[in-house]
């Protein structure tokens, strides 16, 4: 039941990132004036998702959060969180919670810092992935009792798990489009390969919602043992995630939207 509520959902969401804006040159002895890039979310947006799981109506819980908008490694970066927890009843059978964070830059989307805790029982797990993007360099940590590190040699516009969320919420789609996007997790980086399908209608707890279904195609160990992953973005301004399918050894998990703020 590892990554029963967020860790599958974060781990697929990725997107392409056309290349950033250059800053536009400043006068003498004053720093470049970085701008941010158009996005359709904002501080203060909330979803809120309820988690399936093969014979289980509901599962769980998950959060997607823009918490704040903030100064951040010279730049400004949003800072985003997930969270995921089963319910009473499940976590009794299996006590699980996990964290996923990003500080996404907001001139490049591109991350500067992502983070994973994780709950399972009484086993703690903290990683970590300092990204240098301009060097194409990430460094990795996790601690579980003792810690590990090291130093990774990243693609150009590589995204975390959580990250790519957001970035695919901001990129233009269009039936029929593939693309692939490099994503850095764990410790490991790896290409995922996106295929964007017809608009077609959801149904989830706000309504039914006209979305694009969305085919991450990626090798099953970076998956989690994925057999099959389906996603689907509204086909409005808000671009919001509304409902993921994953085909998993262990069962079939099902998020789905329940509620939208902002």
């Amino acid at each position: 039941m590892k990554g029963l509520l967020v860790g599958y959902f974060v781990v697929l969401g990725v997107a392409w990132v056309a290349a950033a804006p250059r800053a536009q040159p400043a006068a003498a002895a004053q720093p470049a004036k970085k701008t941010a890039r158009p996005v359709p979310f904002a501080p203060g947006e909330t979803l809120t998702y309820d988690v399936s799981w093969s014979s289980y109506v509901t599962a769980g819980s998950a959060t997607l959060s823009v918490i704040e908008k903030k100064p951040s490694y010279g730049s400004e970066a949003y800072y985003i969180a997930a969270e995921g927890r089963p319910t009473p009843l499940l976590s009794k059978l299996y006590d699980l919670y996990y964290k996923v964070d990003t500080l996404l830059d907001v001139s490049t989307l591109l991350p500067q810092r992502a983070s994973t805790y994780s709950r399972e029982g009484r086993r703690q797990r903290m990683k970590v992935t300092m990204f240098d993007q301009a060097a194409k360099k990430a460094h990795y940590e996790v601690q579980a009792g003792t810690v590990v590190q090291k130093d990774l040699a990243i693609p150009a516009n590589t995204q975390d798990a959580l990250s790519s969320i957001y970035v695919l919420r901001a990129s233009a789609l269009k039936q029929g489009n593939t693309f692939v996007m490099p994503v850095s997790d764990s410790g490991e980086t790896y290409t995922v390969q996106m295929e964007v399908g017809a608009v077609e209608p959801v149904s989830t707890g706000i309504g039914q919602i006209r979305a694009w279904k969305i085919t991450p195609v990626l090798p099953s160990a970076d998956a989690g043992g994925a057999r099959r992953l389906t996603l689907w973005v509204s086909d409005d301004p808000r671009r919001l995630p509304v409902r993921l399918q994953a085909q998993l050894a262990v069962g079939s998990f099902d998020l789905t939207l329940r509620a939208a703020t902002r």
